[in-house]
């Protein structure tokens, strides 16, 4: 689920830092640029894991700020397919669910990759607001949003920054993950509480 990417970037540090240590100046800067960010192929990026190297320092004609190119590694949330991952229900709505690990919140499950039968129940306050459930045995079994939710990842995408937005659209996601709750041991984790009971010896 986390990686340790090494990249080499190239930037300059604003002259009223430079009374500070370079290497707080330097990983201050990054932070900046890439964490909480997506870089495609590689992630969301969580922290700054270390500084492997700076060099540089360059003040080019008619720029009152040095520039340095840096070596370092950033810790990257990225999962990988058919990974299992425990979330919480973020959203339930007519074409399935949205679940959220705190720190991100770009996880959907489609319709169809619920157990089969599944049944959505609208909500009559809520403009395409509800709850799904699942029967099994003649019971139903209802995505509530109480319990942790296990999902696998069917596939990662980083879709393209569109160059318009409509104004009702929701906020833009650079990386979005599609997973599953229609396998044996997903969904809700009540729903697998008591489905294989150990017997004492």
């Amino acid at each position: 689920m986390f990686y340790l990417s090494r990249l080499e970037h190239t930037f300059r540090v604003p002259p009223s830092l430079l009374s500070l240590p370079c290497e707080e100046v330097v990983k201050g800067e990054l932070e900046k640029l890439f964490l909480d960010k997506v870089i495609a192929k590689l992630g969301l990026c969580v922290s700054v894991y270390d500084i492997r190297s700076i060099k540089g320092g360059f003040i080019f004609p008619s720029d009152g700020a040095p520039t340095y190119t840096v070596v370092f590694r950033l810790i990257m949330f990225r999962p990988f397919e058919g990974e299992i991952i425990a979330a919480k229900l973020k959203e339930s709505n007519s074409t399935g669910l949205r679940l959220s690990l705190g720190f991100f919140d770009d996880i959907y499950i489609p319709v169809e990759l619920f157990p089969i039968p599944s049944s959505f129940k609208p909500d009559p306050n809520k403009k395409d607001k509800g709850t799904w459930e699942w029967e099994f045995g003649g019971d139903p079994f209802i995505v509530d949003g109480i319990d942790e939710i296990l999902f696998r990842v069917r596939s990662i995408s980083y879709p393209s920054i569109p160059l318009e937005q409509p104004e009702q659209a929701k906020p833009f996601a650079p990386m979005r993950i599609t997973g599953s709750i229609a396998d044996d041991g997903l969904g809700p984790v009540s729903w697998w509480v008591d489905a294989n009971p150990i017997e004492e010896p």
